[in-house]
């Protein structure tokens, strides 16, 4: 149980979370139409084709939407998608690109560990480097098994940050080029604020899903193939993905 004092940190947190989000909401959607518009996008669609289940259209939760690039990807592959993200400015973003793309998707400001839908409301719900970011990541994880239909799938592709620290130097050497010093700054600092930060993941990440009903599957690095465009290149941190079925 959480004291009057941890959630007014964690809801501190958020806010300092969001904001940085807002802030860095327009160039990370240049680089995200960037990826879209490339070889990219088709490598990551084909990726996740490969673990959806095969019915169509698929109820589809895209926690933490961010620029909306799986919120694209996924109402082309003909699903319902719902989008959602704490931050404004991305949701903003996510509906530039879902209209420049001539896609729609349900798109709406929401916490990703307090959701405000129904019991088992979807079949699929899907992330991409979200859950480094959260202050509850155990929680999120609860609310994602909540509203998944019995059988239906967990997908989360994300990287273990914990030790990483951010630098000018990296950001200069790589798509992310150009973010300013103050926002590399507060990143770290609230990367090593959360607690998932100090999990070495994904095999946390795994352990927990079993706790919670699913069965697991993972890999520890997927990037060699999604990211094929090496001018899009985020850093050298393994990006894994996470397949989680709920059977209880």
């Amino acid at each position: 149980m959480k004291t009057q004092e941890m959630l007014q940190k964690e809801e501190a947190l958020e806010r300092r979370i969001e904001s940085y989000w807002d802030a860095r909401s327009p160039k990370f959607s240049a680089v995200r139409r960037r990826e879209l518009e490339g070889s990219d996008a088709a490598r990551w669609q084909k990726f996740i084709a490969s673990h959806l289940p095969e019915k169509k259209p698929l109820r589809i939760l895209d926690v933490g939407t961010g620029a909306g690039f799986f919120a694209v990807l996924l109402t082309r592959m003909g699903h319902e998608v719902t989008g959602i993200d704490m931050s404004a400015g991305m949701i903003d973003e996510a509906q530039k690109n879902l209209a420049a793309f001539g896609c729609w998707a349900d798109l709406r400001k929401m916490n990703a560990q307090q959701l405000d839908f129904s019991d088992e409301s979807f079949d699929v719900v899907i992330s991409r480097n979200l859950t480094w970011t959260l202050p509850d990541a155990m929680q999120a994880y609860r609310e994602w098994r909540r509203v998944l239909r019995a059988g239906g799938m967990l997908l989360n592709f994300d990287s273990d940050y914990g030790e990483t620290t951010f630098s000018a130097a990296d950001a200069q050497d790589s798509v992310h080029t150009g973010i300013c010093e103050a926002l590399l700054i507060e990143c770290n600092k609230i990367k090593d604020e959360l607690r998932v930060s100090t999990h070495r993941r994904p095999l946390w990440d795994a352990a927990l899903l079993e706790k919670l009903g699913f069965s697991v599957q993972y890999d520890a690095d997927i990037a060699p193939l999604v990211h094929g465009d090496e001018s899009l290149r985020y850093d050298d941190v393994p990006l894994f993905g996470i397949y989680a079925k709920k059977v209880r």
